[in-house]
């Protein structure tokens, strides 16, 4: 059962100045878009080709987000800050090297980086926010054991949906103070994420329902990891790095998208929270990270665990003419090594030189990349995210691959609720994209109606 520990004191003026900073925010970003879209609102910002049609409207642009922005050639830049601006730049933990995620929540909420009161502030403010409902406390107490953590935690969130200050609200509020009630939603559901996701792998893995103490003196991700059942001072720093690095990737992936989508139709943020995580439980998604440990201890399997070059190219070969890809190896939109596989790696590098499954990672590392540019059919050869943090976490003893997602999940939520806070400070209306079939497609494009190009009907 989930106990929280008396605050000594939050400060009422840190504890309110984060939406009292974006509420001096907010009237000017919607003055200088009006001005913007009045001038600018019918340019064209792209053209659609048939291919992007089909390709699930890759690159089509279509999309506002405020919060980060994925360059093809240099990476995720959240507020305009790069992954190593952000580990400069943002407020550590007292004798920490990684910055600390409620930094980055507050850099992607209001484009500045905060101060280390600040940061302290929402660490308080989120322990005092973090009391489970006593009926989703009930359901994951009862739920089966072998129903998937993330369908644990898609289903948690959404009956947590009775806390929702927005829908009580929504009848007598004004769509310009929208925001404001869904700003409060967001705050407590990121602060009840943790002790749900650890009720989820204390139950399903553990075999009890005690997650512990929430401290208001201590960070987000250190309460996390208490609760968890974790203590040692590397996986502590490894959670904030990762709970830091996984929080956004611009607006256009699913969970991101989804997120945005449902909540357009003015669901509540727990229920679009909970949309996007299904989302992210796929595995060309947030599922990934846990195909790629199963490849890599496959590999090591049948390698060894002090392989050599030409064993990893045998095994690389092997698993590309079995028609499989490398999992952990391309991405969407990204030309080049994922910077978050970087920090990963470098993190690696510092505290588990001598793993032999960090080894392979390197091998696999060196590689890949020219055996894909070699078959040329890959646009981005280079390793994405999921390519090195299921290692990181077998290595600090959790091993219970299914969880990895839940955790991604956590991440994720300070970016997408971050973004659903300015969707409705901005009146975002609900998006409804138009669709067309193959057949009218066909005669738009070519005037014909089947493929020996019979001229069809004058379009309507």
């Amino acid at each position: 059962m989930l106990r929280i520990k008396p605050l000594q004191h939050i400060s009422k003026r840190f504890a309110c100045e984060l939406k009292s900073i974006l509420a001096s925010k907010i009237p000017k970003e919607q003055e200088r878009i009006k001005a913007f879209r009045k001038a600018h609102g019918k340019t064209k910002i792209g053209e659609v080709t048939v291919n992007m049609a089909y390709g699930g409207m890759r690159g089509i642009k279509g999309l506002i987000c405020e919060t980060s922005v994925l360059d093809p050639h240099e990476g995720i830049r959240f507020r305009g800050h790069s992954i190593p601006d952000c580990q400069e730049k943002l407020p550590k933990a007292d004798c920490g090297e990684q910055p600390l995620p409620e930094g980055l929540f507050w850099l992607l909420l209001t484009g500045d980086i905060p101060t280390s009161e600040q940061v302290k502030s929402l660490s308080e403010e989120w322990a005092s926010r973090s009391e489970l409902p006593a009926h989703v406390c009930k359901f994951l107490k009862q739920v089966p054991k072998d129903v998937h953590p993330m369908a644990q935690l898609s289903a948690a969130c959404s009956i947590c949906n009775t806390e929702s200050l927005f829908k009580k609200s929504y009848a007598t509020v004004k769509k310009a103070n929208y925001w404001e009630s869904i700003y409060e939603d967001c705050m407590n559901l990121i602060a009840k994420l943790t002790p749900i996701s650890a009720l989820i792998y204390k139950h399903t893995f553990k075999g009890t329902d005690e997650i512990g103490t929430v401290d208001s003196d201590k960070d987000w991700s250190l309460n996390f990891c208490r609760m968890l059942g974790f203590d040692n001072e590397e996986f502590v720093e490894l959670m904030r790095l990762y709970l830091t690095i996984h929080s956004d990737h611009e607006g256009g992936n699913v969970s991101a998208h989804t997120v945005h989508l449902v909540g357009s139709a003015l669901s509540d943020p727990y229920l679009s929270y909970a949309a996007g995580m299904n989302g992210l439980a796929g595995p060309l998604h947030g599922l990934a990270n846990q195909e790629v440990l199963v490849w890599l201890k496959n590999l090591q399997k049948e390698v060894g665990k002090d392989p050599t070059h030409d064993k990893i190219k045998d095994f690389i070969w092997k698993t590309l003419k079995s028609g499989r890809v490398v999992p952990g190896y391309g991405h969407a939109v990204l030309r080049i090594t994922d910077p978050r596989f970087t920090v990963q790696k470098q993190f690696a590098e510092k505290y588990l030189p001598n793993d032999p499954l960090f080894k392979i990672v390197s091998l696999v590392f060196e590689v890949v990349p020219p055996i894909l540019k070699e078959l040329g059919k890959v646009q981005n050869p280079w390793p994405n995210v999921d390519a090195h943090s299921g290692v990181l976490l077998q290595y600090y003893g959790m091993t219970e691959m299914t969880y990895y997602t839940v955790l991604f999940a956590v991440s994720r939520a300070l970016g997408v609720l971050a973004c659903t806070v300015w969707d409705r400070a901005l009146g975002l209306p609900i998006e409804r994209p138009k669709s067309i079939s193959t057949e009218r497609l066909i005669k738009e494009v070519t005037g014909g109606d089947d493929k020996k190009g019979k001229k069809g009907k004058k379009c309507e």
